[in-house]
């Protein structure tokens, strides 16, 4: 059965998202993410950090979604066969 997870790219950091780091947000990412799940990306963070994230999680999620308050959900991917 897939699940859906919401992460949050907020949580990822402490007050700022740095370069160095980013190896590290990326493996948080990829625990939280699971496999083969339909993944929700949300929360305040820079452009970069949302494109390496999505990047990582392509070939390992089913489906991925952006999700803010102004744009409501927006469909990155879906591999789903269905």
């Amino acid at each position: 059965m897939n699940n859906r997870i919401v992460i949050n790219i907020e949580k990822l950091f402490d007050e700022n998202a740095k370069l160095i780091e980013l190896d590290s947000y990326i493996q948080k990412t990829l625990n939280l993410a699971g496999e083969g799940n339909e993944v929700v990306l949300t929360g305040r963070a820079p452009v970069w950090l949302y494109l390496k994230v999505a990047h990582a999680l392509h070939g390992k999620v089913r489906k991925l979604i952006y999700s803010s308050p102004v744009t409501k959900d927006v469909l990155i991917f879906d591999h789903s066969p269905f």
